[in-house]
Parts: C-alpha cells; sequence; structure tokens
C-alpha cells in the first residue's frame, strides 16, 4: 500500500490534534535518515517517528522509544539548537501532496521570537526531512540533493524550498464546490485504465484508492478512461468527490486489510473492493502505520534471519528428491526380476528338449497358461541358461529388497525436511529458529559449535483460546509438536493434524468435557493454517482423541502414527481466533 495523500491527511488531522500548542520536548536520531522528536502537550508526552528511508518513508505517532547514537548527527545537533522547547503552531498539508509542514516558533540567541518549519516529503526514493527558516529558505536537511543528483531541485543549505512539479497532476481538493465539466474533460482525453487515469490526473491518490472509487462506482476500472460515457464518468466523479468531503471534514477510519492473518493493505478510507477480506479499524492512523509496518517487518525480518536454515534445508531437500527418483527408477528396473525366475525354471523343466546350439526355446509359461520365447546364449547348456537366468532373478531380487527399505528411509527424510521447511514457514521470531536450528544439528545437517552445548530455548507454541472458552495450543516445530502430543496433551484431549501434509500438531484440552462443533471446526482451520496446505482453499484435516496417537520407536521427531480417526475439509481461516499473547 502506498503512503498516498489521503493517509498523509489523516495523518496531519491527528497531528494537530495531538501536538499543537506544545513543545519541542527531546530530539534523537536513531537512523542516519530518521527523527524521533518527542513532545510535551496537554500534560501528556508524544513521541514522533519521522523516517525518509528511500525503501519505507514514515511518520507516526508512537510509545516506543529508540536507542541513539552516544554522538548525535550534524542535523540532529542542529534542529537541538533551533528547536528545543520550541512550540508547535501548527502543522498543514499542501493540497492532497505527501508533504507535511510542521511550522514552530522559538527564542533565538537574542531572545527575539523566531518561526521554522520541518518538512517532511514522504515520496519513495525522494523522501526529505528538510529544515527551513521563515523566510523558506533551507537551514538544513537530513539528506543532501545536488544539482548532480536532481535537475529539478537542490535541497541543499542556503537555497529556496519549493515543492517540485514534476508531473502535471492537480490538486482533487480543488474539485469540491467546482462544476463537474473539468473533471470530465481530463478523464475522457486519457487514453488509460479509468484507475489509472484517476492517480495521473490528480495528485494524492494511490492506484489502491482510485480502484475503490472506480469500484465504488460499479465501474471496471480497468476499462479505457476515454471509451467511458459521461454517466460512468459522472458515477466516478461522485464517488470521488464523496471521498474528498470526508477528508476535508477529517472523517477518516484507519484501518488494515487482511488476508487470513497476513496484513496486505492499509487506508484511511474503508476499503469496499475487498468485502471477502478481514477488516480491522483501529482508532488512529499511527496505530495503523506502526501495526501494518511492523507486521510487515517482522515476516522480512525473519525471512532474512532463517535464510541460511532455508538454504541448508533446501538444499538436503533436493538432494533426497534426486535420490529418491533414482531409487524408484532403479525398483522400475526390477520389476522384471521374476520373468527371470520364470525363465529359469521353465528351462530346469523343459530343457532336455532344446537342441545344441539353439538361440531360443518355446515353452508353455504354467503359470499364465501361454506360450513365451526364451532368449538363449547358443554357447551355453540349457542348464547353464537356467543358472544365468536364476542368477540375474537374485540379483535383481537382492536390488529391490535393498531399495525398498532405501526409499522408506529416504521418503521419512524428504517429510521431516518438508516439516522443518514448513516449520520455517511458521516462525515469527528469532527464538522460534533456536529449536529448528538444534533439531537439524540433531538430524547432521549442521556441525554444532560452542563446545557442543545445546542453545536456550524459549520459544514456546502458539497459544489460542476457542469460541467456547476450550483452550488450542500448536506447536511451530517438530520438538514442540512431541512435546505438545507426548508430554502436555493428556488421553481424552483431542488432536488434529493435516492429512498427509507437514504441519503443525495442534491439541484441544478437552478439561473432561465434550467439545462443541465450532471448536472442533476453529482447531481444524489452525491446523489447516499451520501447514504445507495453507495457501489452499480447502484443506483435509485429520482428529481423534489423543490416546489413540502413537510414535514409533525411532521415529523422527513429529512424526506420529495413528489408525482410527475422523476427518473434515476447512478453510484456513484463523482470523477470527482468539490467541493469547
Amino acid at each position: 500500500m502506498a503512503f498516498d495523500g489521503i493517509t498523509v491527511a489523516n495523518i496531519v488531522k491527528e497531528l494537530n490534534d495531538n501536538l499543537t500548542g506544545g513543545r519541542i520536548y527531546k530530539i534523537a536520531q536513531p537512523e542516519s535518515d530518521e527523527l524521533l522528536i518527542t513532545i510535551k502537550n496537554n500534560s501528556s508526552q508524544y513521541r514522533l517517528l519521522i523516517s525518509a528511508d528511500a525503501s519505507l518513508p514514515l511518520i507516526y505517532l508512537t510509545d516506543k522509544n529508540k536507542q541513539s547514537p552516544m554522538t548525535a548527527p550534524g542535523f540532529c545537533m542542529l534542529l537541538r539548537k533551533h528547536l528545543q522547547n520550541a512550540r508547535i503552531l501548527n502543522i498543514t498539508q499542501p493540497g492532497l501532496e505527501r508533504i507535511i509542514r510542521i511550522r514552530m516558533e522559538h527564542l533565538n540567541e537574542m531572545g527575539d521570537i523566531c518561526q521554522k518549519t520541518l518538512v517532511i516529503e514522504i515520496m519513495g526514493k525522494h523522501s526529505n526531512i528538510i529544515f527551513c527558516n521563515e523566510d523558506n529558505m533551507i537551514i538544513d536537511s537530513i539528506k543532501h540533493i545536488s544539482g548532480m543528483v536532481s535537475s529539478v531541485r537542490e535541497v541543499l543549505p542556503g537555497r529556496e524550498y519549493f515543492i517540485p512539479q514534476t508531473q502535471d497532476k492537480s490538486d482533487p481538493l480543488e474539485l469540491l464546490g467546482v462544476p463537474e465539466g473539468d473533471f470530465f474533460t481530463k478523464l475522457s482525453s486519457m487514453p488509460m485504465p479509468a484507475y489509472k487515469a484517476l492517480y495521473n490526473a490528480y495528485t494524492g491518490l494511490s492506484p489502491i484508492i482510485a480502484q475503490e472509487i472506480c469500484f465504488r462506482a460499479g465501474i471496471d476500472g480497468d476499462m479505457p478512461a476515454n471509451v467511458l460515457d459521461e454517466s460512468a464518468l459522472r458515477q466516478i466523479y461522485v464517488n470521488l468527490i464523496s471521498v474528498l468531503e470526508k477528508i476535508k471534514s477529517g472523517s477518516f477510519e484507519p484501518n488494515i486489510i487482511y488476508d487470513k492473518n497476513t496484513p496486505i493493505e492499509f487506508a484511511s478510507i474503508p476499503l469496499t473492493i475487498y468485502a471477502d477480506k478481514n477488516n480491522t479499524c483501529f482508532h488512529s492512523i499511527s496505530e495503523v502505520l506502526e501495526h501494518y509496518y511492523e507486521e510487515k517487518n517482522t515476516i522480512t525480518r525473519i525471512r532474512q534471519k532463517s535464510a541460511d536454515l532455508r538454504k541448508i534445508v533446501q538444499t538436503a531437500l533436493e538432494r533426497n528428491v534426486k535420490k529418491y527418483d533414482l531409487q524408484l527408477k532403479q525398483i522400475r528396473d526390477t520389476e522384471k526380476r521374476d520373468k527371470y525366475r520364470i525363465y529359469g525354471e521353465l528351462l530346469n523343466t523343459y530343457g532336455y528338449n532344446v537342441e545344441p546350439g539353439a538361440k531360443s526355446m518355446e515353452a508353455l509359461n504354467y503359470y499364465t497358461n501361454e506360450n513365451i520365447t526364451i532368449p538363449l546364449d547358443e554357447t551355453l547348456t540349457p542348464s547353464e541358461n537356467a543358472k544365468k537366468y536364476f542368477d540375474k532373478y537374485g540379483k535383481l531380487k537382492r536390488t529391490f529388497e535393498a531399495l525398498s527399505e532405501l526409499t522408506i528411509e529416504v521418503k521419512e527424510e524428504i517429510e521431516h525436511l518438508e516439516s522443518i521447511s514448513t516449520a520455517l514457514d511458521i516462525a515469527l521470531q528469532e527464538e522460534d529458529l533456536v529449536q529448528i536450528k538444534e533439531e537439524l544439528i540433531e538430524s547432521g545437517y549442521i556441525r554444532r559449535k560452542g563446545g557442543g552445548k545445546k542453545a536456550k530455548v524459549t520459544s514456546k507454541p502458539f497459544h489460542y483460546i476457542s469460541s467456547d472458552g476450550f483452550h488450542m495450543y500448536v506447536g511451530k516445530n517438530n520438538y514442540q509438536n512431541d512435546e505438545l502430543t507426548f508430554k502436555f496433551a493428556t488421553g481424552n484431549d483431542w488432536w488434529f493434524h493435516a492429512k498427509k501434509k507437514p504441519g503443525s500438531h495442534v491439541i484441544v484440552k478437552s478439561e473432561g468435557k465434550e467439545l462443541p462443533d465450532t471448536t472442533f471446526e476453529e482447531a481444524a482451520r489452525l491446523a489447516a493454517y499451520y501447514s504445507k496446505g495453507r495457501a489452499q482453499e480447502k484443506v483435509e484435516i485429520d482428529y481423534l482423541k489423543k490416546k489413540d496417537v502413537k510414535k514409533p520407536n525411532g521415529a523422527k521427531p513429529g512424526f506420529v502414527v495413528y489408525y482410527t480417526n475422523y476427518s473434515m475439509v476447512i478453510d484456513s481461516d484463523i482470523s477470527n481466533i482468539e490467541q493469547v499473547l
């Protein structure tokens, strides 16, 4: 989701409501392109995080503090010099631009009141934090942009600050209170999908908001704007105006759209285009931004942390799959072993009729009652030919028996590695990776370091509560699966697992009571979600009493057997199941 002009308008309203009239208490620069400003206002303390990171520019209020460097960077020292104890006069947004201006007043060295402006530009790789004086001249910026870098605008001390006009876009707020004709003319001249025409014609509209407006208008956003009739254009106009009026009046509804448990979009207005997804509303846009990017960053960060483990598992998996495929081919090659045995038997039975030097023999196969032709080595006697076929049969039989055992071992190893791969997908925190790494060490895929000591395990299974109040536990890896099933669960607790798929063991504590249907379904959804089949529309789940789940001697971690069970087919949507954190 783009950090668009509507989101910025929502942030500006929130900052004005909380910070206007407040005083700057602390200024820190935790990262080279990030500020954390503490403001005191109305007997409360607020932290404003501002990031000009090229990949993830942000601005929102947060309760969390961040570690700062021992020596403050130059830009931070400059802001402290000018803005320490400064009072915030107002916070504004020009039009629907992705720009925020924080205007402040302070006393200079002579004791005179001066005004300064901190300009935050949330513009992707062009994002910046710029400090200007009351004459709109740049005092300094967190990023210096010279003429060598940009031909549009220099951002350097002593230069005049202005908003670069790099695209021919109009301010959509100017549509309020004016005739609709200009809108019709503008859009109908654009030979591109209607939703693209919207965000290319007006500032502050992201692609998803443009699609939302078309959706509300009942128009296919992919239809070219220049072929839409006046009625269709009017519907888009009416719905755009409705959104703009909400922005103008400050009526925002911050929300995050989840696909199952994964955040996929956020917005400051309801996104009816995602009616089939879970929509979670928040009190403030700061909460939305903090939650959304924290969850996204968690997934990204754990992916980076687990990259080495994933590579080890994937390499071992590919190697074992190749080995398994080769073994299956070799087993197929042994399928003709019984033919050689029959050749040998028939030669022993009818070989006395074979003339010396014959290259074949016709005989009745008494197993099928059909005549067959047996190839012969003319240099050998019938009994020698029979022995040769029995030798071939014996060799292929021994090969088949050996491969049959080996393929079972390799198949089990593949299933084991796939279960570890699924555990890596489930992991959300670094401590979740500790047990997975330990399992890889004990399986011989990683060499133990540090004097052979096991790493301390702090990861715990997921804990949920069903709608009916039953406690449900989900193993994050094979060790936790074994622990839950064979040490934590009691005989009459219920056990759930995705059928013939790597995944978590789910235990429902029955407390001696009969489980309602809703709890069975919710536990099955957990088993579906925490399995390799989570992306499928439906997953088949096996469930049974824990007392009927057995672990064979010498079985790998997480591996169990059972001989009687119930099954259900269910989706993997766990968004409405309460998690205990």
